[in-house]
């Protein structure tokens, strides 16, 4: 896809300020008085318009994405914008709706739940500003109209720019009402449904973009932590006395489930790291071994007198099934993977003198969540507590996890200075949070007139949610939607259906993980739909169509990418696989070309089509670069990422032995993105969960052979083919 990066610079403050991302001008600071119309929106004399952007940046660019929402409605010269944080992290203000107002941006529910909030602010702005301009020439309000950034008076052709509005005018003390009847038709967007640059872009190129571990506070001191292996295991014994005396080296602080290391440079406490002797504490985990327990997994998916959770049911499945003339019947597994954001975790922490206050400088996608939990350790208000958010190095839902920010602040604590925490990444890898592993028992069941009338998926793992409720402090939902998403199949309307989570416990750490319970469940449900077509002698797509009869949507979707990938063109040594999935309302359909080198079991994707439908596309440029990047980032976890579990340790160690996609891996991916009038949905995971499924669907149409189980690796490969 051809890319435009503009010209935009981009600003950015010290480590102890917000950031703010410009655009246009030359993004020099000019003393200047400011006009505020909502806590939204604050706009200079000099036509500057700063719009707030609560949602964190880590490459997804609602950085742009929603300030745009702001500035269409408000009628703003994009050229005049800039962007900065919430000046204080006030939920009431700008938290996000998809979050019940909480400070979260993660489950691509950013777009989702701020548009319609944004384009109320953007219109309550305009009206305020119409409403000044109105009283200041005595005309009536409906004699006035905007073009972009300037307030017109057509029957006297008198003209004022919104900085000279900004001169005179004072908020309202109620603001305007506003119906969806005053919001812009989509015919007279201007940025919605456009291609505007990436304001994060250039500093990213230029490599001025600050991020956590850039962070330099004054008087500050590093600090190495070693964590226990498995979760819950404590220090028991630490040569301490022994570290303290290595040059660098001021503290050894031991904490609830690790110990760290501080000192004046990070050289000196990762070297003093590697000479820790630490013994702990027995816990649930330390002897957790994940092939023996992924074993124990699968029989309990096919035990069907073990009942699971139930997750959005319809109709009885087991009424169905029981009734049902043929039934078919699948298992496939999942392993754990490592979420692989190229900023390793880091985090600065300042407690002040009296231990009831601190400063925090971070990357999270959480800032609610951050903020509590330091709130609950320093046993103090919220208030207290001082956020500097920064751009993120990558996210995946890795950075929703607080950890490091607590040890820092435990550290600062101890040792009465700023303390920055930094992880290595074999820290990351071997301390990380997984997507739990999976094992899945489906069944599907056939009328008489050969329609599916029940769909049984059952899912057996860890529960995301208790682990990281536990961890945050809070009580856990009693569904949990990270690992069942995708799970009802929901662009099938089989009549009856029944997804259920049957909850083992495990013995590793856990967080969602970018396409959360979708990339899993899409692909035991996609691959065993496939099994079943070649069982009844359809074709793949035909047979989903089928499927999929009273959704327009998703049939439309799965002509495209038929069309696309030239579907019934034959293929000398390739084959194609097609898959779909629905996401949060997101639907997307993808067909993939592979090819097997049988001596060496290494599996090549060629080609990736997909075809993407969001509702409104908000940015439908920067919609398919994100559905691009799920593609590739779940490349790797189809070809070979995995992460095992031996007597309570991680076995892998850096990405010699845990093997993200390289560059020689990525296809050629082409995406197509339909906007349609439905409200914007989430567009920045959607590829991930077709990726696997369409993957294993060409592998069995090439080979004859059906792989069940994450990842497609080499050995693997080789394994089912009998080389």
């Amino acid at each position: 896809m051809n890319r435009q990066i503009s010209r935009r610079n981009f600003l950015s403050g010290s480590a102890g300020l917000t950031f703010a991302f410009a655009i246009g001008g030359t993004g020099e600071a000019r003393p200047q008085a400011t006009y505020s119309p909502t806590v939204w929106l604050t706009i200079g004399t000099d036509g500057t318009i700063t719009i707030v952007s609560p949602a964190a940046e880590m490459g997804q660019g609602t950085s742009t994405s929603l300030p745009a929402i702001i500035a269409d409605e408000l009628d703003a010269d994009w050229g005049m914008v800039k962007i900065s944080l919430p000046p204080q992290w006030i939920e009431k203000n700008w938290g996000n709706p998809s979050y019940r107002g909480a400070f979260q941006t993660s489950a691509s529910a950013t777009i989702q739940g701020y548009f319609k909030p944004l384009r109320i602010a953007g219109a309550q702005a305009r009206r305020v500003i119409l409403d000044a301009v109105a009283a200041r020439w005595n005309v009536p309000v409906g004699e006035l109209s905007t073009e972009p950034s300037v307030v017109v008076h057509k029957p006297s052709g008198r003209r004022m720019s919104y900085g000279e509005v900004a001169a005179f005018a004072k908020p309202p003390a109620t603001l305007p009402a506003v119906s969806d009847a005053d919001l812009k038709p989509p015919a007279s967007f201007r940025y919605i449904g456009k291609n505007v640059p990436r304001v994060d872009v250039p500093s990213k190129v230029t490599g001025a973009a600050r991020y956590a571990m850039d962070v330099q506070v004054p008087g500050m001191v590093y600090a190495a932590v070693l964590q226990s292996p498995y979760p819950g295991g404590a220090p028991q014994s630490v040569n301490d006395a022994e570290l303290r005396k290595l040059p660098g080296i001021t503290d050894v602080v031991r904490l609830p489930d690790g110990v760290g290391v501080v000192g004046t440079s990070v050289e000196a406490t990762r070297a003093a790291k590697a000479q820790l002797k630490v013994t702990w504490s027995k816990a649930l985990g330390s002897d957790y071994d994940s092939e023996t327990r992924l074993e124990q997994f699968a029989a309990v998916a096919r035990d069907l007198s073990r009942a699971g959770v139930p997750y959005e049911p319809k109709g009885d499945a087991r009424v169905a099934m029981k009734s049902a003339v043929r039934v078919f019947r699948g298992d496939y597994r999942t392993r754990y993977v490592y979420h692989a954001q190229m900023e390793p975790l880091s985090a600065t922490a300042s407690v002040g003198p009296d231990g009831k206050s601190a400063e925090i400088w971070a990357g999270t996608q959480g800032p609610t969540g951050l903020l509590s939990q330091v709130a609950r350790l320093l046993q103090t208000e919220r208030s207290n507590i001082t956020l500097h958010q920064h751009l993120l190095g990558g996210g995946f839902g890795r950075r929703s996890q607080q950890e490091v920010v607590i040890d820092a602040v435990r550290l600062s604590r101890a040792v009465g200075k700023p303390v920055k925490l930094i992880w290595s990444r074999e820290d990351d890898i071997a301390f990380g949070k997984f997507r739990p592993m999976t094992a899945h028992h489906i069944e599907a069941g056939f009328d008489a007139d050969g329609k599916m009338v029940a769909w049984h998926h059952r899912i057996v793992s860890e529960s995301v949610v208790a682990y990281t409720a536990a961890m945050a402090g809070t009580k856990p939902a009693p569904v949990d939607r990270i690992v069942m998403k995708g799970s009802p199949i929901a662009q099938y309307p089989i009549p009856n259906k029944l997804a259920e989570h049957v909850i083992e416990p495990g013995g590793t750490r856990l967080a969602p993980w970018r396409g959360v319970g979708n990339g899993h469940n899409a692909f035991a449900a996609e691959c065993f739909l496939d099994e079943i077509a070649k069982e009844l002698s359809k074709d793949p797509i035909a047979f989903r169509l089928e499927l999929s009869e009273g959704q327009p949507r998703m049939q439309h979707l799965l002509r495209l990418v038929q069309e696309m990938s030239d579907w019934s063109r034959r293929r000398d040594g390739t084959a194609l696989g097609v898959a779909t999935m629905v996401k949060d309302d997101t639907l997307a359909a993808g067909v993939a070309e592979v090819s097997i080198d049988r001596t060496s079991g290494k599996v090549k994707v060629h080609n990736v089509w997909c075809a993407i439908d969001a509702g409104i596309a908000v940015q439908p440029r920067n919609l398919a670069a994100q559905t691009e990047g799920s593609i590739v980032y779940g490349l790797g976890h189809v070809l070979r990422e995995q992460i095992v579990v031996k007597n309570g340790s991680v076995q892998q160690s850096n990405f010699t032995d845990y093997e993200i996609a390289r560059m020689s891996d990525v296809p050629n991916i082409e995406v197509r993105v339909v906007s349609t009038d439905n409200p914007p949905t989430g567009a920045g995971e959607d590829g991930l969960p077709l990726l696997a499924c369409a993957v294993g669907n060409a592998i069995a149409t090439l080979t004859g052979v059906r792989l069940r189980e994450l990842p497609f690796s080499p050995e693997r490969v080789r394994g089912a083919l009998g080389v």
